[in-house]
């Protein structure tokens, strides 16, 4: 009986995760380091259309340092987009990453690294 008892609670465990589990899609598309105080990030995001989306990006330089951080909002509407973001960065970019969307409110990522003392750039790079 304890058996059945345990494989109902997972079921529904597994039920509630489902239901509650965050309906937002996002991927990196592609980053081009086009000079070295700026990298162009292409990311796409799926969500409900009426759902505001804020993105964190992040690019680094060699050494894993952050050189540039930004969180982009994405107002509500089409329910899939595309979007081309202009990253500042405080040095030329070895990679750049999507760290991730929520709705309503920034996702829960990681914190910028800059290195003590360093003040991230003003974004976006205009």
């Amino acid at each position: 009986m304890t058996i059945v008892t345990i494989l109902f609670v997972a079921a529904l465990a597994y039920v509630f995760v489902g239901l509650t589990r965050n309906s937002i899609d996002s991927r990196l598309v592609t980053w081009d380091d086009v000079a070295a105080d700026r990298v162009n990030i292409t990311f796409q995001v799926r969500r409900q259309a009426t759902d505001e989306v804020q993105c964190v990006l992040r690019a680094q330089d060699e050494k894993r340092n952050d050189v540039g951080y930004a969180t982009v909002v994405v107002p509500a509407g089409q329910a899939e987009i595309v979007v081309d973001y202009a990253l500042r960065t405080l040095a030329p970019a070895y990679t750049a990453e999507l760290l991730g969307c929520a709705a309503g409110a920034p996702p829960n990522v990681t914190l910028p690294a800059f290195p003590a003392g360093v003040v991230p750039p003003d974004q976006p790079y205009s």
